[in-house]
């Protein structure tokens, strides 16, 4: 009963991730680096600070503790905001890649690149080498693969419908340079669960297991605040958008808006927490877990894509194709328990 709770819990989460590019769509008339450092400053610091206290019930601690716990490891501290800082980077690739690709194929080439090297590179660069057991290491082959198909599909569709068709979805639809944009995103974003690893002993003494992972998942947001926020604020000079922040009729929207994307985004770290806590009995999908999270938020992607019309006017050969790749990643999601 627990294996499914916590997977249901972990599919939770990522369909909100995949929800949360939806609210965005609502902002009115500002800029991207000015909406993407608002609503950073949501997904990336108030909502995993929230969290991270969240951690503290039951511990009899408070605050003061858990600035305490962050100095008592410094180079644990120092490597899960580094890799935040690199994931930083992913994370403003992720959104441009949604620019040229639309929501499902971006987030599946991103996704998928993340999903792959999160897994694998955590436990090696942490010394856990031990825990890519084989059937972890056909887990997130058969997540590549999934992902692989759907990825054919977009190059399908891509080359079957005429430019009008492909910008009417998304409007500065551009393969290549998605493709390329996608792929460093992905790179880059799989910093996260390394410094999700780095940081996994970053807990007090009695913090239940649910809530374990959410001070390291702060420090690593933490990072990749840092990093987006300096770039927006150039943007921002840069293009001379200062003024959206003057906007005072639009902050009510803009603000409820922003909000509700960074708590839709920051829910897929809420509920890996949480869905890992009820998954203490098999440590293969705990190890697992990333690829699982990963590979919901892609199917999910791909569903909102296809509610917002992202696919349609294309054959049904890629129709069959982008199933048959979703398919691939939902038996992926608890193939290893099976091995």
């Amino acid at each position: 009963m627990n294996l499914l709770i916590g997977l249901l819990i972990i599919a939770a989460g990522a369909f909100c991730q995949s929800s949360s590019y939806v609210p965005i769509n609502k902002i009115k008339s500002w800029s991207w680096e000015s909406y993407w450092l608002i609503q950073g400053v949501f997904a990336w610091l108030l909502f995993p600070l929230l969290g991270a206290l969240l951690s503290l019930s039951g511990t009899g601690a408070g605050f003061g503790d858990l600035l305490s716990l962050m100095h008592a490891d410094p180079r644990a501290t120092g490597f899960t905001i580094l890799f935040g800082v690199l994931w930083g980077v992913g994370g403003l690739t992720f959104g441009l890649s949604m620019r040229y690709l639309g929501v499902a194929l971006g987030q599946s080439i991103a996704l998928g690149t993340c999903s792959g090297l999160g897994a694998i590179l955590g436990p090696v660069l942490t010394g856990h080498a031990a825990d890519l057991t084989l059937s972890v290491i056909i887990g997130v082959a058969v997540t590549l693969a999934g992902i692989a198909i759907i990825g054919v599909a977009g190059a399908m569709k891509s080359a079957s419908l005429p430019e009008e068709e492909k910008k009417k979805a998304v409007k500065d639809f551009n393969f290549g340079k998605g493709i390329f944009v996608a792929v460093l995103a992905g790179l880059m974003s799989a910093c996260f669960n390394i410094g999700l690893s780095f940081g996994e002993g970053l807990c007090l003494e009695g913090t239940r297991p649910v809530f374990r992972t959410l001070p390291a998942t702060m420090l690593v947001t933490f990072g990749g605040f840092l990093t987006n926020a300096a770039y927006c604020l150039y943007q921002n000079g840069k293009n001379n958008s200062w003024g959206d922040y003057r906007q005072k009729s639009l902050w009510g929207n803009n603000l409820f808006f922003c909000c509700l994307a960074g708590l839709l985004w920051y829910s897929q770290f809420f509920g890996l927490s949480l869905g890992k806590g009820f998954l203490t009995d098999y440590p293969v999908l705990i190890t697992f877990s990333w690829c699982i999270l990963m590979s919901l938020n892609v199917v999910f992607s791909n569903l909102w894509g296809i509610l917002l019309k992202e696919w349609k006017g294309v054959s049904g050969r890629t129709v069959a194709v982008l199933v048959t790749g979703l398919a691939v990643l939902i038996i992926s999601t608890f193939l290893p328990q099976l091995i």
